[in-house]
């Protein structure tokens, strides 16, 4: 079962902004979040039914961490396309 703290961050870029004009939310979560979970989420928590959505993988980078080296954990992204008019009241820049 999904849970809102299964979303770890609504993400803001120069490209995400760009997105959200257009609808779309991109929302980084953890990596055992499904698309029908995160539709229960939005539905529940945000009381939006996304159109769409679009899932990534993403690998954790392995990077150094003072000479040793170390992994940034995995995640998953999700592109959520949002009906026509729809908002959700947390988005802020």
């Amino acid at each position: 079962m999904a849970d809102i703290t299964d979303i770890k961050a609504i993400l803001y870029t120069e490209k995400t902004i760009e997105l959200q004009e257009n609808g779309i939310v991109v929302v980084q979560t953890s990596p055992r979040m499904t698309k029908n979970g995160l539709k229960e989420v939005f539905k529940e928590y945000f009381g939006v039914t996304p159109k769409k959505v679009n899932s990534l993988r993403q690998s954790g980078k392995v990077k150094r961490f003072k000479g040793k080296l170390g992994k940034r954990p995995d995640f998953k992204k999700f592109y959520v396309t949002l009906p026509e008019g729809a908002e959700i009241a947390n988005l802020s820049a």
